[in-house]
């Protein structure tokens, strides 16, 4: 059964796998390379990811690559990646290249991973089955989502899903960027904690200032997620990411402030991503099976 190669770039890390099938056959985790305007660094990072890949596991047939913020699917570009620092990269071509002076020369699947997470989770995952409108909310180093109507996916000329970048318009933090307040990332900032687990359990134990933080993400997120409803119309928000991994600490007065916001109508049903914060992996290994049955057919 061929094996391909699911790579996703986040903001903090870059997370990869080789699925056979649906069988996950060997993983890893590296650090996003920084000051990498020029896409060259990753290239390379790829290529090696690539090179032990096919050591531990034979033959990779194709690579699904998934990128964050506006993306050109179809031309292979990062148009624009606040967190990463890309503009108008023709990121596809040059991790090929680097790929073929390597010596892999292999068939890339290109997209952004908000919507490969998405489109695993509909396929695999919390929406999987679902009708109607579903919206996937990671919450990671940034904040952004993708639709699934019927379990399709919507594309990014239709939904372009930048949600964090929207400015607060009210309240203590007017004039910050969405994702500021409310991401994972921002959370462990601004508690002082290493990563947003650690900050949920301060929020646990009792910390004032981790609580307030807490809360202020919640309100903030909140905000986000009821102008997505709004907008789409969608009836399941499937929130993934890191923030998501703390449970009924986020989901419990996060359905409450949701119902507040929209109490004119219905509340959306929240739910965890069950492919958890590798759901753009999962995704990225779905669109390079896909590019393999283009390719044969």
């Amino acid at each position: 059964m061929s094996a391909v190669l699911g790579i996703d770039v986040g903001g903090t890390s870059v997370k990869s796998r080789v699925v056979s099938g649906d069988v996950i056959r060997w993983e890893r985790r590296d650090p996003t390379p920084q000051q990498d305007a020029d896409g060259c660094a990753l290239g390379q990072l790829v290529a090696e990811i690539a090179s032990e890949a096919a050591r531990s596991c034979g033959e990779i047939e194709a690579i699904g690559l998934v990128v964050p913020g506006i993306v050109d699917d179809a031309r292979g570009e990062a148009v624009l990646s606040v967190n990463i620092g890309w503009h108008d990269l023709p990121l596809r071509d040059i991790v090929r290249d680097h790929l073929a002076k390597a010596g892999s020369p292999l068939a890339i699947a290109f997209g952004q991973d908000v919507r490969a997470g998405a489109l695993a989770e509909s396929r695999s995952g919390a929406a999987a089955g679902l009708t109607g409108t579903t919206a996937f909310v990671p919450v990671g180093t940034g904040l952004a989502s993708a639709l699934v109507v019927d379990g399709i996916l919507v594309s990014g000329q239709e939904w372009p899903g930048e949600d964090g970048q929207v400015l607060i318009e009210v309240g203590p933090h007017a004039g910050s960027r969405v994702e500021e307040i409310a991401s994972a990332s921002a959370v462990a900032r601004r508690v002082g904690a290493p990563n947003a687990q650690a900050a949920a359990e301060l929020v646990r134990t009792g910390d004032a200032r981790a609580a307030a933080v807490w809360g202020e993400c919640i309100e903030v997120l909140a905000d986000a997620v009821a102008s997505i409803v709004r907008r789409s119309g969608c009836t399941t928000v499937v929130l993934g990411g890191g923030l998501a991994e703390s449970g009924p600490l986020l989901f419990e007065p996060l359905t409450e402030a949701l119902r507040i916001r929209l109490s004119g109508g219905s509340s959306p049903k929240l739910l965890p991503a069950l492919h958890r914060d590798g759901a753009a992996a999962a995704g990225a290994v779905l669109l390079a099976q896909d590019l393999l049955e283009h390719i044969d057919r």
